[in-house]
C-alpha cells in the first residue's frame, strides 16, 4: 500500500510534535548498551497485560500479507526479536532520538514481504504498524519505514518523527497499542491511544 506525503502532512495537523531531548545510548534491561546488528526483544514495561511484540497475519479475514506488529496475549511470551539499524549507521550504538529502521525476524510465514517495519493506514485517524518497509534509502519516498527510540522517565517509548531520514513534515507522535475488534493489540499511531512504555531484552 502506497501512503502519500500529502497524506502524512495533512494528518500531522491532529497530532502535537513533541520536543525531542538529545541523544543518549539505549540501554537494554541489563543496562548494556543497544548496537546495531544484536536482536533484542521489545517487552512492556507493566506486566500482566500482554507479552513482547511480535508479527502476525491479523488483519481482515487473516490474509497472509501484511504482517502486523502486535503484542503477544500471553504475558510469557516475548515476542520476535527485532534489530535496529539508524539511518546514518552500519555499525556502533543506537541513540535516543535518532531515524531507524526496525526489522522482525520470523522463522516461519508464507508472507514474502521483508520484515522491516513500515506505517500503513487502517481507520480514520489510525495507522498501524506492519511489515513490508524498506531497510535504508533514506528519502521522502521511505519515510513511513522510519521510527525512534525516546527516553520516558526510566523506560522508553517507540515514536514515529523522522527528521534526519528525510527533511519534510510529517506526522510526529509517540505509539502505542490498538485493540481491534477481534481483542489484537496493534502498534499503532493515534492520537486516540496513551504511548506504549516498552524496555528491550537482548534475544
Amino acid at each position: 500500500m502506497k501512503t502519500s506525503f500529502l497524506a502524512f502532512s495533512i494528518l500531522c495537523l491532529a497530532f502535537i510534535c513533541k520536543t525531542i531531548a538529545a541523544p543518549e545510548p539505549v540501554l537494554d534491561i541489563s543496562g548494556k548498551q543497544l548496537t546495531t546488528g544484536v536482536k533484542y526483544y521489545i517487552l512492556p514495561v507493566i506486566r500482566g497485560k500482554g507479552g513482547g511484540l511480535t508479527v502476525a497475519n491479523h488483519g481482515e479475514n487473516n490474509q497472509t500479507c501484511p504482517l502486523y506488529v502486535v503484542q503477544e496475549k500471553l504475558e510469557v511470551k516475548n515476542g520476535e526479536a527485532v534489530t535496529f539499524t539508524p539511518y546514518n549507521a552500519k555499525q556502533g550504538v543506537i541513540l535516543t532520538s535518532t531515524d531507524l529502521n526496525i526489522k522482525s525476524f520470523v522463522t516461519k510465514t508464507k508472507c514474502p514481504q521483508t520484515q522491516v517495519w513500515k506505517l500503513l493506514k487502517e481507520l480514520t485517524g489510525v495507522w498501524f504498524l506492519a511489515t513490508g518497509g524498506v531497510e535504508g534509502n533514506p528519502s521522502m519516498a521511505t519515510v513511513g519505514n522510519w521510527f525512534k527510540i525516546e527516553k520516558a522517565d526510566k523506560d522508553y517509548v517507540l515514536s514515529f518523527c523522522p527528521a534526519e531520514a528525510c527533511k519534510c513534515q510529517t506526522l510526529c507522535r509517540e505509539l502505542g497499542l490498538f485493540v481491534d475488534d477481534k481483542g489484537n493489540k496493534h502498534l499503532a499511531l493515534s492520537d486516540q491511544i496513551p504511548s506504549f512504555r516498552v524496555v528491550f531484552k537482548r534475544a
